[in-house]
């Protein structure tokens, strides 16, 4: 049997099943976006509306603050998470005794369900006896209504979502550094090479394409942030928290608009994967720079 034929028969029922469960979902929404959808006497009415729901789009103030939200919440997040995770990862690198236990405390809140995450932290910023507003008041500040106040609403779920994640990141910047070879180490540190200096020149180099694909990776997970928002504030106050996930929940679950909330999907498919494809072109001109 042609090599061809044989790789086709192996690899292409796995190839064309893994397209058709992910074309096939997309090519639905895509449709269900031209439509209106009426109920009655349990039965499904479609009405053909066109472009009518992208239109709208145009003028849905509380779309346009979800993507505004999602923007902030997103980049100030996983950059934030980026940062530690990379410092833990070179902290825990070098250590010799406990490297184990270290490992394992790092990746705890990672392992922790949603709905927990939820519990504990809406306990933690409550305004009447939370810790945080405990702590605040001890050393003579003016406790504060964390999740209640538009202008600490979305630092709070920031809070969150950065203790909830950056494990995450930690884990996948850790497998990177351990593979690294050493022998450049060591050729740096003959020529009199600093830590820092071995760090800023040969470490952050070498990792830049695990950098990049974590970055992308985990951007791409926080656009579709759902949980601490609906457990924590609700999209509130006022719209200071509602991001795309939740709006587009609005839609389809709450006003049962599901053709409008196909359209809100596809607008926010299209522009995460530009926003995506405009982050991986940066990061790989960056590290094909001399």
């Amino acid at each position: 049997m042609p090599d061809r034929l044989w790789r086709f028969l192996t690899i292409g029922p796995a190839v064309i099943l893994f397209l058709g469960l992910t074309v096939l979902p997309m090519i639905n929404l895509a449709v269900l976006s031209f439509h209106d959808i009426d109920w009655a006497q349990g039965l499904s009415s479609w009405t053909f509306t066109g472009v009518k729901h992208y239109v709208e789009l145009r003028s849905d103030a509380l779309f346009g603050d979800s993507i505004r939200n999602t923007l902030i919440f997103a980049m100030m997040a996983v950059t934030i998470q980026m940062v530690i995770g990379f410092a833990l990862a070179v902290l825990t690198s070098s250590v010799v005794h406990g490297r184990l236990f270290y490992r394992t405390v790092f990746l705890l809140p990672i392992l922790v369900p949603g709905i927990i995450i939820g519990a504990i932290w809406k306990l933690m910023f409550s305004f009447d006896f939370g810790i945080l507003n405990t702590i605040v008041a001890a050393i003579g500040m003016t406790p504060q209504d964390w999740l209640g106040d538009a202008n600490y609403a979305l630092a709070s779920i920031i809070v969150v979502d950065i203790w909830h994640w950056t494990p995450f990141c930690f884990l996948l910047l850790l497998a990177s550094l351990e593979t690294l070879p050493q022998d450049v180490y060591e050729a740096a540190a003959i020529d009199g090479a600093s830590n820092w200096q071995s760090l800023r020149l040969i470490t952050i180099p070498l990792m830049l394409p695990a950098i990049a694909v974590t970055f992308v990776f985990r951007l791409i997970l926080a656009f579709k942030v759902f949980d601490e928002v609906f457990l924590l504030t609700g999209g509130g106050p006022g719209s200071s928290t509602e991001v795309v996930s939740f709006t587009i929940y609005r839609r389809f679950f709450t006003e049962d608009q599901p053709g409008y909330g196909s359209a809100m999907s596809i607008a926010t498919f299209a522009f995460i994967a530009l926003l995506i494809i405009v982050v991986t072109a940066a990061t790989q001109r960056k590290g094909a720079r001399p």
